[in-house]
């Protein structure tokens, strides 16, 4: 049997092997990364296939203004103008690729989520698995991904290390490159960080990946971002990310050295030096020193993961969540309530992000429950929001929270219109675009269907469905959609047919030679008279 240092060494060693510079998909791509693009407020890179902006000669896309969403914001955000984020990309970009078809990219050189082949006209469904239900060769490759990813530049794209203004409007450039695991957690930070506002001020209560209606959509796509760049560095086109059930789980089972790094034998706070995570170094965890310098997360080296699961609070997260509490969440019918961010009741998405309490879905900060639990039960740096993305149990962790969102998705068949279109917080209306990716998305194009998107998880899957109940289920939410209507029209047309029966017999009767002396009393009865309203209506 081999030693944890020789699995370790092999890992690496595959990990080394696979290094291949190939375009990764983040933040700024490194194209429009220049005083040029960022003075003409374009973003519009050759597409390589042809030469041409946007692939625009192969009918890929065209270079287009950006249309931003002029839909009302909630309150929670008092200020304009002062933020990078708001109306993104605006501050950077006002014209981008618009893709057609069912191309995608920052140059239309992708395909969307869920389509392959030259043309992008190929259907794909990949499967995402439970970790424990991997092999181990299966398992150690993921590992060696992880680590390839820690260790492969971004060929593509760059991070930003100071904002616009700081850049002078793009006179003074500000950007750095970073290895594809790092860009990501960069993404998140971004996404999470607070608002500069001068001096020593900032303002906390803005957050455009979390307490909101988007903290769902805005990690799906992050997830299918990540699981795509791994694809692509690899040459593994059936890699996804795989998962992690946590439901009432007694401790952290993915914490050894088999999987995501064990206890170190001296320190708790750190991993075990038999994984080769206890060497990966954290970046972005310093969020008040950004603050009192008025500055952005560089990527600079912070120091190792942090991790000591299940010594949290327990007075805020006394354990693991249950599958009780998940069944209650899924049983919610409204996605979003009220403000719409933290405090909100009875909804799931507040529900499940964990803001409020999983056995009665009433807001309660106080308490950390489902997704926001396992956050604190790590007790590191998964634990502080903006460098949670730095422990790779982070990618596990979300992977599940997304099974969830999709479970529920499935029960109760929401339309479009279900995710607010108006007055959630900055950056979570359902047409603004999600904060900090460049391609652009929209929240509402997240709020769909895994299959649509191209992935399943294995644990939700109907091996039962044939192709043809497939086929049938686009048609049938149609049919539920204006099952209303349908039943409305079904008792109009009973009534009507009623009335035309009785009509045609009347007259019958009427040929027949009825009495002179009853006729009258046909066209007075109040059965008639009902029947001629009826008829109207």
């Amino acid at each position: 049997m081999l030693s944890c240092c020789s699995v370790r060494m092999s890992l690496f060693a595959m990990g080394f092997l696979l290094v291949i510079l190939q375009p990764s998909t983040g933040q700024f791509p490194r194209a429009c990364a220049n005083t040029q693009s960022l003075l003409r407020k374009e973003c519009c890179p050759l597409w390589d296939g042809d030469g041409s902006p946007c692939g625009e000669s192969s009918n890929r896309g065209a270079c287009q203004a950006i249309l931003l969403s002029q839909a009302p914001l909630g309150p929670q955000f008092p200020f304009s103008g002062v933020d990078d984020r708001e109306d993104w990309p605006s501050v950077f970009y006002n014209r981008t690729c618009k893709c057609k078809g069912n191309f995608m990219g920052f140059n239309c050189g992708e395909c969307k989520f869920g389509f392959s082949g030259l043309n992008c006209t190929e259907r794909r469904l990949r499967t995402r698995r439970n970790i424990f239900q991997l092999t181990n060769s299966e398992k150690d490759k993921f590992l060696a991904y992880l680590n390839l990813a820690k260790n492969t530049p971004s060929q593509d794209y760059v991070i930003a290390t100071g904002t616009y203004t700081q850049m002078n409007n793009g006179s003074n450039l500000m950007f750095r490159n970073i290895n594809m695991y790092d860009l990501f957690v960069w993404m998140h930070y971004y996404a999470s960080r607070d608002t500069l506002l001068g001096g020593s001020n900032v303002w906390r209560d803005i957050d455009f990946a979390h307490e909101a209606p988007g903290f769902l959509p805005w990690h799906r796509l992050f997830l299918l971002l990540w699981e795509r760049e791994i694809q692509k560095i690899t040459g593994d086109e059936n890699f996804t990310i795989p998962y992690w059930d946590w439901r009432d789980a007694e401790d952290c089972v993915v914490c050894t050295d088999e999987y995501m790094g064990g206890r170190h034998p001296t320190n708790p706070n750190l991993l075990s030096p038999a994984s080769f995570f206890s060497s990966w170094q954290v970046i972005c965890t310093r969020s008040e020193e950004y603050n009192s310098q008025q500055s952005l997360c560089n990527a600079t080296s912070e120091g190792p993961i942090l991790r000591n699961p299940g010594n949290n609070d327990k007075s805020r997260t006394p354990r693991l969540p249950s599958s009780a509490e998940v069944e209650f969440c899924l049983s919610l019918t409204q996605y979003e309530s009220g403000s719409m961010d933290k405090m909100a009741n009875y909804s799931f998405r507040n529900t499940l992000e964990g803001f409020a309490d999983p056995r009665t879905a009433i807001s309660n900060i106080s308490q950390s429950g489902l997704h926001n639990a396992l956050h604190i039960y790590m007790n590191g740096s998964m634990s502080q929001v903006q460098g949670s993305a730095n422990d790779p149990i982070f990618l596990l962790h979300h992977a599940f929270v997304d099974s969830i969102f999709e479970r529920w998705l499935r029960r109760h068949r929401p339309i479009l219109e279900v995710y607010p279109a108006a007055n959630a917080p900055i950056g979570h209306n359902r047409e603004n675009y999600m904060v900090p990716f460049i391609p652009l998305y929209r929240n509402g194009e997240f709020f769909i269907p895994s299959r649509e998107l191209g992935y399943d998880y294995e644990y939700l899957q109907e091996p039962a469905l044939d192709s043809f109940q497939e086929f049938l289920i686009p048609y049938l939410e149609q049919a539920r959609q204006i099952w209303p209507w349908l039943v409305g029209a079904a008792v109009i047309g009973g009534i009507v047919t009623a009335v035309l029966s009785s009509l045609i017999l009347a007259c019958k009767k009427k040929r027949a030679g009825t009495s002179p002396e009853i006729q009258p009393l046909l066209t007075e009865s109040e059965d008639y008279n009902n029947i001629s309203y009826q008829s109207h209506f």
